[in-house]
């Protein structure tokens, strides 16, 4: 299965296009924007236009090389995603370790495009660090460029044991070879190292348009009829990121986040008692996965209430609960228990709805 096409993003991929058929595109670009937008498949786009045998303003889409980024398969693109620790105890074991993890990930993407969440404890290793160095440092193997792609760059921990492999990194980072371009993505540019910032270009994307939206859940999802359709375009909020499934079962996976969100509000009016029972059943330990779909979800719901509300001063409440949930997902990416921090959201958000 290959990668669907890019959707929206069109005045950042006409500025980069442009950069890149000037010979002024950056070799390391930072690519930042809310959760859902498309990150990783805007550094795939890239990627794909890096590599594209015939570019224009796009990559052509017909190559050989275009077809091979399109279904993760061409040698030249290393994309990182984060990882669970190697168990290796030999450096170099850890590294082919991380390798093989990689291979695992990409290849069931390759079968599901649209995976579903891990469970949020992966992270950037030293290993992965390591194996990134050791690519870096080859020649392409089939066109004049290779890319590198590290997805949730904020878990990249260059610093976790050898400041030797942190090093060069950082020294990758500031001069790469004229042959490479690495792509990085995150939520927020500040929950990346600051020696990792200062080394790189931002790209900000923003939320996709109500269009934009609609036409990737008419060609990627395709639900039945319109008002499925309208239904969907509403949820996703401009980020189709939490509509990602095949077929019917995206659509299933964000139903079920929002009734799950609308249970946890509907518990805030329940006293202190039933907000403690909803979070006990929250799983304990999957803070970055289905939680943060949760709270994702949580936040739709907010909003929605936001457009609607019929008062300033109600508008004004349920800005600053979003603000409670917004900083609640910031703790979701540390190794927080799940079920204390939805008990002091829910605590927290009884106060000011």
């Amino acid at each position: 299965m290959v990668l669907h096409p890019l959707f929206g993003h069109r005045e950042a991929r006409s500025r980069l296009a442009a950069a890149f058929r000037s010979r002024r595109l950056p070799q390391v670009l930072l690519v930042t924007g809310p959760v859902g937008i498309g990150k990783q498949r805007f550094a795939l786009w890239l990627a794909q236009l890096l590599l594209c045998e015939a570019p224009t303003e796009e990559p052509c889409g017909r190559c050989r090389a275009c077809r091979r980024v399109l279904d993760l398969g061409h040698p030249d693109l290393h994309w990182f995603i984060p990882i669970a620790r190697p168990k290796a105890g030999e450096p170099d074991r850890q590294v082919e370790e991380a390798a093989e993890l990689l291979a695992e990930a990409l290849s069931a993407r390759r079968e599901r495009p649209f995976s579903e969440p891990g469970d949020g404890m992966g992270f950037h290793p030293i290993a992965s660090v390591r194996l990134l160095l050791r690519r870096a440092g080859l020649t392409p193997v089939e066109g004049a460029r290779k890319v590198f792609v590290v997805g949730e760059a904020d878990r990249l921990v260059p610093q976790e044991s050898n400041p030797e492999a942190a090093n060069a990194l950082l020294k990758f980072l500031e001069e790469p070879p004229l042959d490479t371009w690495v792509v990085l993505t995150t939520t927020e540019a500040e929950r990346v190292l600051p020696t990792i910032r200062s080394r790189v270009v931002p790209v900000r994307l923003s939320r996709l348009p109500d269009v934009e939206v609609r036409a990737f859940v008419e060609a990627v999802i395709r639900p039945a009829g319109e008002e499925a359709i309208a239904a969907l375009v509403r949820l996703a909020d401009g980020a189709v990121g939490g509509l990602a499934g095949d077929g019917e079962a995206g659509s299933e996976r964000g139903s079920r986040a929002v009734t799950e969100a609308r249970a946890f509000l509907a518990s805030l009016e329940h006293g202190p008692g039933g907000r403690l029972e909803r979070a006990l059943r929250q799983l304990p330990w999957s803070a970055r996965g289905g939680f943060t779909e949760l709270l994702d979800a949580v936040a739709r719901e907010l909003s929605e209430q936001a457009r609607t509300a019929a008062s300033r001063d109600r508008v004004e409440s349920v800005a600053e609960a979003l603000h409670r949930v917004a900083t609640a997902r910031e703790e979701a990416q540390r190794n927080v228990n799940p079920q204390l921090l939805l008990a002091d959201l829910a605590n927290e958000l009884a106060e000011v709805l």
